[in-house]
């Protein structure tokens, strides 16, 4: 865990840094002023965010917010798990997407709300399905979802100056001889395009820091391998047409779900008494192996919100059955 926060730790800098480094170069070649009304523009786009962000994640993931007599065993899940996260217990919602998955959103923890897909309740048992909802429920302890978006706001800096400075700036500064006024802007696409890499390195980072805060709750290692086994498993046999419905959403779920196909063979090979689970047993084999992802797997990796699941599954080990 140390490890985990001494990355976040690092990039956190990293990215700050970066974002200073280009400002100041950009201050002094168009001045301050210009400077804030990009920062006030970016703020803008976060505070719209902040606001309408809810509900625009209820329409698109089809959510309908369910009462306690519908599903109290649900209800009774999220809230012991609240409890012992110590934060407000969350809205419940079903959401009617067709895929088996669980996703948390929320301005803040007093207006969080935890939701699972129909087709999750059919896959998973219920200590698997309560692992899941310890992730979900971490990510709003974690406030994950405001510190993605507060991370989110340095590419849009980054991009509206090279924007700016390319299609804007260059041409009134020639007549003063500044034409590196454009070669500025490059370095801020080329950064840019770090940073958003970055954003999403810190993404993966917060879905590791979820799985052990789910486990902190009391779930077992295992109960949340086979969870993620069995959800990469639902999104590999789902057609694509159905997957390609939800392409642009799935940074809410647990697992990359256009990633399923290629990651099921791996996971597969975990599942040693063919049952359909990782049991703790499996856990403790995975963890004396020694885990070489292919050249192809880590180049997927770098360009997703979520870790590769074998990598992940293997991190999991690490925490006992």
């Amino acid at each position: 865990m140390f490890g985990l926060h001494l990355r976040m730790t690092v990039l956190m800098a990293l990215l700050f840094g970066i974002i200073y480094v280009v400002v100041t170069i950009f201050m002094s070649a168009l001045g301050v002023a210009s400077f804030y009304f990009y920062v006030f523009f970016a703020f803008l786009i976060l505070g719209i965010q902040y606001l309408f962000g809810p509900k625009i994640v209820e329409m698109v993931m089809r959510v309908k917010y369910v009462k306690r007599e519908e599903f109290p065993w649900l209800f009774e899940m999220v809230e012991d798990l609240a409890r012992r996260a110590k934060i407000p217990a969350p809205k419940v919602g079903i959401s009617y997407m067709n895929v088996p998955n669980a996703f948390a959103f929320g301005r803040s923890l007093r207006d969080g709300r935890v939701c699972v897909t129909r087709a999750i309740l059919d896959l998973l048992e219920p200590r698997e399905l309560k692992a899941v909802l310890g992730h979900e429920i971490s990510h709003l302890k974690n406030r994950d979802v405001l510190f993605i978006t507060l991370l989110s706001v340095i590419p849009l800096i980054l991009y509206r100056i090279f924007f700016h400075l390319v299609f804007f700036g260059s041409s009134s500064r020639r007549r003063e001889g500044s034409g590196y006024v454009v070669l500025i802007g490059l370095a801020a696409l080329l950064f840019y395009f770090i940073t958003n890499l970055l954003v999403l390195y810190a993404s993966r980072i917060r879905e590791y820091f979820a799985d052990k805060g789910s486990l902190a709750l009391g779930n077992s290692a295992s109960s949340l391998a086979t969870a993620l086994y069995k959800l990469v498993y639902g999104a590999a046999r789902a057609p694509k047409e159905r997957l390609r419905e939800v392409e642009g959403v799935k940074a809410f779920f647990l697992n990359d779900l256009s990633k399923a196909r290629s990651q099921i063979k791996d996971l597969a090979e975990l599942d040693l008494d063919r049952s359909g689970t990782i049991d703790p047993y499996e856990l403790q084999e995975l963890k004396r192996k020694e885990v070489n992802l292919r050249f192809s797997d880590r180049l997927m990796e770098l360009l997703s919100t979520h870790p590769n699941m074998l990598q992940r599954i293997k991190h999991l080990s690490q925490y006992g059955g």
